[in-house]
């Protein structure tokens, strides 16, 4: 047996060693979270309508908080001057462009079709997720994964700019003109791009701009050795603090809608577990064969197998209403989406000895949502 496959057992145990407590319990974290919330919604009467009682563009606002909360302590993490070196890999740029919006839309929309081909409404809602890319969670779990920090910012910012001009227009394809194309029945979705716009700049631009402040005045004042040993160590938990509360108020406001129909839930989930390992898989070959490295591979298969569940609840909440399949589709999503991406965070650090089998067994989870020492240093060519 040789020397790299006795290490590598350690090499993995180093990383997972190297994350705090918080990050290396996160699945069970996520299930309390999700049950404290499914609890609270059914024992505690109007709680469900006193936190859905102030929105903020169709969200509501303890989600939209917690949602800044999340985003913001890993987007002060971003190295801003090494944006240049991202935004000049076409090989990344065009394969998250291609993943997120030509593959991704298709595979949900056949996979609503193969597996619910007799519920109109949560096959609807479900496409609706699949064209919702990921803009919030999906540095979480890149960060977990020792991804590529500065690419996700890019890929995230990239989605961003193509859901508003893309978002509506490829509704109307999957929902009307393509399953007119095959005989299919049609749905009706009805959204602005200036809705879309609107929740991006709120769920992704406040924190973005919060983030690059805290660095570029932080380091002007203090230094970069400052500001990543003394600074984002105090701000880094936030993130899945915020994570944490976003799912419990999230699944109290829709526990009613889980528990009651079960069996619903099941049938949705099933095209849900299909869809993120298989998004996830394809796109972390995709990464392995171009020659992406490790960290970027790692941040093209997250940002290409998440989906933006906050984007897909409101717009389905606008468009169909509070208690339609479609809204309840949307709540599903995260069930399903948040337990299988953690997950996957763990497959990608296991196949993480494959690109640098000489990694050293000190090596930290430098993506940690607790570690300031920024991205893993392993770079494409």
């Amino acid at each position: 047996m040789s020397t790299e496959n006795l290490a590598a057992p350690d090499v993995e145990r180093g990383v997972v060693a190297k994350l705090s407590t918080l990050d290396r319990f996160l699945p069970v974290w996520i299930l309390v979270a999700m049950a404290l919330g499914l609890i609270g919604g059914r024992l505690i009467p109007g709680l469900g309508a006193a936190l859905g009682a102030v929105t903020v563009d169709g969200i509501s606002l303890p989600i939209a908080l917690g949602l800044l909360v999340m985003m913001y302590p890993v987007l002060a993490k971003v190295r801003y001057d090494r944006l240049d070196t991202v935004t000049g890999d076409r090989r990344l740029l065009v394969s998250s462009l291609v993943l997120n919006w030509v593959i991704g839309p298709a595979l949900m929309f056949a996979l609503a079709w193969l597996l619910l081909p007799d519920l109109p409404e949560y096959r609807t809602g479900l496409i609706i997720v699949g064209l919702a890319r990921c803009i919030a969670m999906v540095i979480i779990w890149n960060d977990l994964a020792c991804g590529d920090r500065e690419a996700a910012a890019v890929l995230v910012a990239l989605n961003s700019v193509f859901q508003v001009f893309a978002f509506a227009a490829l509704g109307w394809f999957y929902l009307v003109v393509l399953p007119g194309w095959l005989g299919l029945p049609t749905a009706g979705l009805e959204v602005s791009a200036w809705d879309i716009a609107r929740s991006v700049l709120i769920f992704l631009g406040i924190p973005l701009v919060a983030g690059y402040l805290t660095r570029r005045l932080g380091e002007r004042a203090k230094g970069r050795d400052w500001y990543e040993s003394r600074l984002l160590p105090r701000l880094g938990p936030f993130a899945l603090y915020g994570l944490l509360f976003t799912i419990v108020v999230l699944f109290a406001l829709q526990g009613d809608a889980i528990t009651s129909q079960p069996l619903d839930v099941v049938r949705i989930a099933l095209p849900l577990l299909a869809y993120f390992p298989l998004m996830w898989a394809g796109s972390f070959a995709l990464g392995a064969a171009v020659g992406l490295g490790y960290a970027r591979t790692t941040t093209l298969a997250f940002t290409a197998a998440g989906n933006n569940f906050e984007l897909a609840i409101a717009v389905a909440i606008a468009t169909f209403g509070v208690t339609s399949g479609q809204a309840l589709a949307g709540v599903v999503g995260p069930l399903i989406e948040v337990p299988v991406l953690v997950a996957l965070v763990y497959v990608s650090l296991a196949l993480r000895r494959r690109f640098t089998p000489h990694l050293p067994v000190t090596t930290s989870g430098a993506g940690s949502t607790s570690d300031p020492a920024g991205p893993p240093t392993h770079r494409s060519p």
